[in-house]
């Protein structure tokens, strides 16, 4: 699959199969993070991945939309430095999450981001130091419904190229 099939195709996968992911999966999936740029260079993240069921469904009660955590085969908890500092951190730990979620696509294996707002609770969870903080975690699994990894893009799912690109000024 070639890097424009897979934003084209890439969909949502929240419901997952019982099934874990190979080593060799995951840890393709994590160096698609880490190998994502950033500015400077700072790669200023920090991933935690996640397979313990026991710790997903505690994971999946931090967020109002975070319940796919708990059927998911993998979790990755993107850390950043304050996100109330620069902008530039969240804008590459998002970068980080595409590359991760494009790479499972490759794969065959589905993703989706959760919001987690109990941050103190988070931490509590997954036991990670006071200075590094976490707002974004990252489903995995093989799709329940299979088709998914190759249905075609909706109709009228996407604001039309003219709708939203704006040549040289608004």
């Amino acid at each position: 699959m070639n890097v424009s099939d897979a934003i084209r195709l890439k969909r949502a996968v929240r419901k997952f199969k019982d099934t874990p992911l190979p080593d060799e999966v995951v840890h393709a999936i994590l160096n698609a993070g880490r190998r994502s740029q950033s500015s400077k260079n700072t790669q200023a993240w920090q991933f935690i991945a996640i397979r313990d069921k026991t710790i997903l469904k505690e994971l999946s009660t931090c967020g109002q939309w975070a319940g796919h955590l708990e059927g998911a085969a993998l979790a990755v908890a993107i850390l950043t430095p304050d996100p109330d500092g620069k902008f530039q951190i969240m804008f590459d730990a998002g970068q980080a999450a595409a590359f991760m979620q494009l790479a499972a696509w490759e794969l065959g294996v589905g993703s989706v981001p959760a919001s987690l707002y109990e941050f103190e609770k988070t931490r509590g969870i997954l036991g990670f130091p006071a200075e590094w903080h976490l707002r974004i975690a990252l489903s995995f699994g093989y799709p329940q419904e299979e088709e998914k990894l190759s249905a075609p893009p909706k109709k009228g799912g996407r604001a039309a190229f003219e709708d939203v690109v704006h040549w040289e000024k608004w």
